[in-house]
């Protein structure tokens, strides 16, 4: 099987921040494959809502002999399996323990109702620039 590169946002505003950004890679790294690099995590403010809660992000490059959509079935599982309920798509930005984003894989370009790569904001967001450009 032929490995391909994937780098995933990570982000948890709620409970343990630190614990559920840890839990996550080490689940990924069993469900979706071995875990090449990890940011730093960095405290940041929501984005797109109003919230007290500051949220905790990272970016890790995963690889991984999984196709996009299976990366993505796989993330949504880990999320559910931490306790997250609904994506903010459907319901708008909110607080969550867990959120997972593929950002890029390999040097595709999908553009599906559910699955965009490379991911469509995070130019936009400081929170995922900052640490994809220190593991990229």
């Amino acid at each position: 099987m032929i490995d391909h590169q994937v780098y995933l946002g990570l982000g948890s505003n709620l409970g343990d921040k630190a614990w559920n950004l840890s839990e996550a890679i080490r689940l990924i790294g069993e469900r979706v494959g071995q875990v090449l690099r990890q940011s730093s995590f960095i405290e940041t403010e929501p984005w797109g809502f109003q919230s007290d809660n500051s949220f905790l992000n990272a970016v890790i490059l995963c690889e991984t002999n999984k196709t996009p959509r299976e990366v993505l079935l796989l993330t949504q599982q880990i999320e559910r399996d931490m306790g997250r309920r609904q994506k903010s798509v459907s319901v708008g930005y909110a607080d969550r323990i867990i959120d997972i984003d593929i950002l890029l894989y390999d040097d595709l370009t999908i553009d599906e109702p559910d699955l965009k790569i490379p991911h469509p904001l995070m130019h936009q967001r400081d929170f995922v620039m900052r640490p994809l450009q220190e593991i990229y």
